[in-house]
């Protein structure tokens, strides 16, 4: 319920339907249409009133701030998915069975032909 959740917080409920408005949190609904508020979304609300009133950033600032965490999460997975996909090539690539070269040393003449020097 917005009251709880408003007192969690450390904030008016008003002002959390404000950050509702503004798109700022978006609590799930029930079926009776009661806002529902996870951990998280208190969380959230923590972070907001901080940057706010700690930090003095409007509205449009923490909407930039908090848009920025979910692209640094999102850059963070897509990273971990990369760093796992480089990790199982590798080891492909090390597990992968490799030809046996032999090396030999050929001397060539300028003008003759090529002989072979064993040794």
């Amino acid at each position: 319920m917005i009251s709880v959740a408003a007192e969690l917080a450390g904030m008016h409920p008003q002002t959390l339907r404000i950050y509702e408005r503004k798109q700022l949190i978006r609590p799930q609904r029930s079926a009776g249409n009661t806002r529902l508020y996870s951990e998280a979304d208190i969380e959230r609300l923590r972070t907001i009133q901080h940057l706010t009133q700690v930090e003095g950033i409007n509205l449009a600032g923490v909407e930039r701030i908090l848009g920025l965490q979910r692209e640094v999460e999102r850059l963070r997975e897509e990273l971990d998915r990369v760093s796992g996909h480089a990790a199982e090539m590798r080891k492909r690539v090390e597990d992968a069975p490799r030809p046996a070269y032999k090396a030999e040393i050929v001397m060539v003449r300028r003008g003759s032909l090529v002989r072979r020097v064993d040794g």
